[in-house]
C-alpha cells in the first residue's frame, strides 16, 4: 500500500487527492460547453477561482503555448500540470517568506546586517563575519543597508546560480 493511500499527507508540492478533485471540478466548471479544453479566457477564470488573481498575459501565453494545435485550448492534463507548477511556486515563495520573517525579529519589513549576523550566528556559528558581510552585501541590491523582502527573495532564487 502506498503512503498516500494510508492517509499520509502528500509531500510538499504534490497535490492531495482532494486538491486534484478541486482542480478537476474547476476545470469542468470553466469548460462550460464540455469541449474537453479551456480557452484562454476559460483558463484565466479558472486561475481566478483557484488562486484569487487574474493571470498576466505572459502567464496565459506560457500556458497557451503548450496547447495542442488540434484544439483551441488547454487540456485537463495541461491544466493540472500548470496548476501544480503554480502551487509549487507559491509554496516555495511562502518558505522564503517564512525565512525572511524569522530573520526579521523586529518586524520592520527589512533586514539589516545585524539581523543577518544574528541569524547566521544561530544557524552557522563558525561562519566568518566576513562571509556574512559578503552575503548581506550581495542580497542588498540597492546598497541602502537594508534587505527588503524583494531583495531577499531575489537572492534566494538567484544567488546560487552565480
Amino acid at each position: 500500500m502506498f503512503l498516500s493511500e494510508a492517509g499520509a499527507r502528500p509531500r510538499a508540492g504534490e497535490a492531495s487527492a482532494s486538491e486534484r478533485r478541486k482542480w478537476v471540478k474547476v476545470f469542468k466548471a470553466c469548460d462550460e460547453d464540455n469541449k474537453g479544453y479551456l480557452s484562454r479566457e476559460d483558463f484565466k477564470v479558472a486561475i481566478v477561482m483557484l488562486f484569487g488573481y487574474k493571470p498576466s498575459k505572459i502567464e496565459a501565453d506560457a500556458v497557451m503555448s503548450s496547447v495542442n494545435p488540434n484544439t483551441s485550448g488547454v487540456s485537463l492534463e495541461g491544466f493540472l500540470s500548470a496548476v501544480k507548477r503554480k502551487k509549487e511556486a507559491r509554496l516555495y515563495r511562502n518558505e522564503i517568506r517564512q525565512i525572511f520573517t524569522a530573520f526579521d525579529v523586529h518586524y520592520r519589513g527589512f533586514l539589516t546586517l545585524e539581523d543577518f549576523k544574528r541569524a547566521f550566528s544561530r544557524v552557522a556559528p563558525k561562519l566568518p563575519a566576513r562571509t556574512v558581510l559578503e552575503v548581506f552585501r550581495e542580497a542588498d541590491q540597492d546598497s541602502d543597508g537594508h534587505v527588503s523582502f524583494r531583495d531577499f527573495e531575489y537572492a534566494m532564487n538567484h544567488g546560487q546560480s552565480k
